[in-house]
């Protein structure tokens, strides 16, 4: 039995000496890591930190490894309005995993056999750590080899959004044109539920069923499975919500937790279920499981003309942290 067994699962500190390094006073350099440790093999922890992203350590180089607070005794760091949208653009990506995915500097080159937009485009944050022609050819090219047409996701209101502009990049059109990506605290949003007890029973499920994916409406027949799965249902810590009625699912939502964010989507009502409270009863439910998994903060995505979401939403504390669209090249 390893001595990292009591932890997987847990919010830990690791301890461990930096191989080939030094201190000041001339012993061992040590960093530390802070994360979730979600499982180890004997010879690697892998350690989820609090923006989602995941880390190995070796082992051998660990000097000490205990649990600290988490769930509701855990003190949030950063609110969520202090992450930038390129920050927030990169944890939106590790809760709607393409299954391709290949860094070009800072931004990510994502494809999924075309399920979905945020999986089939490059992201666009940070830096491509190159000239930005050179990285424009390095997007169509990745596209080429993956035999999708050329697509890119661009934060509204950046010099890369007037760049790709300039470049003669349009707007795929649509009802994509513009997304908007809102924030809440957890606390808040549970904090706004009403205290009445609701005859809506939410079902929570850790697997994605043909049944969900019919009542999410996202054409899923049109693509490999593998990839839909892997787009919707590979994250660790994944839930898809439902409720049912007499003719089967009406209503369902899907909610991810990479780190302390939750992230939540595909949120869709039958017509002939609107207007009962299905939606607010499956964001309080999905809520309530991030808070249990140690999120503390939630984001989501809806489009601009969707006035009976966003309507919901702003009653639950939303506010909209960024825009973004899809562009393509023209020629």
């Amino acid at each position: 039995m390893s001595r990292f067994d009591a932890l997987v699962g847990h919010r830990v500190v690791v301890r461990s000496t930096v191989p080939g390094e030094r201190g000041p006073s001339g012993g061992p350099a040590f960093t530390d890591v802070i994360g979730r440790l979600l499982d180890h093999d004997g010879t690697t922890l892998r350690i989820q930190r609090r923006d989602g992203s995941e880390v190995d350590v070796a082992t051998s180089t660990v000097v000490a490894a205990k649990t600290v607070p988490e769930g509701r005794a855990r003190v949030r760091t950063r609110p969520a309005l202090d992450y930038s949208p390129e920050e927030l653009a990169e944890i939106c990506t590790r809760g709607w995993p393409p299954r391709v995915l290949e860094p070009l500097g800072r931004w990510s080159l994502r494809a999924a056999g075309g399920f979905s937009g945020r999986a089939n485009s490059a992201g666009v944050h940070g830096d491509p750590g190159t000239g930005f022609e050179d990285a424009l050819a390095r997007v169509e090219d990745f596209y080429v080899s993956q035999s999708l047409p050329p697509k890119a996701q661009v934060i509204d209101e950046t010099p890369w959004a007037r760049r790709f502009t300039d470049a003669g990049w349009t707007g795929i059109g649509g009802t994509r044109d513009h997304a908007v990506v809102q924030v809440a605290d957890v606390a808040t949003v549970l904090s706004t539920a009403p205290a009445r007890p609701s005859d809506v029973t939410v079902t929570l499920e850790p697997t994605l069923t043909a049944d969900w994916l019919a009542a999410a409406e996202r054409d899923a027949d049109a693509y490999d499975p593998h990839d839909v799965q892997h787009v919707l249902a590979s994250p660790r810590f994944v839930v898809f919500a439902s409720v049912r009625g007499d003719q089967g699912l009406e209503a369902v939502a899907r909610m991810v937790v990479t780190g302390e964010w939750a992230g939540l989507s595909s949120v869709h009502t039958s017509p002939h279920a609107r207007r009962r409270g299905h939606a607010a009863r499956l964001l309080e439910a999905c809520a309530e499981w991030a808070r249990d998994e140690g999120a503390d903060k939630v984001y989501l995505q809806t489009m601009q003309h969707n006035t009976a979401a966003l309507a919901l939403y702003a009653r639950y504390g939303f506010v909209t942290h960024h825009t973004y669209r899809y562009v393509t090249p023209t020629r």
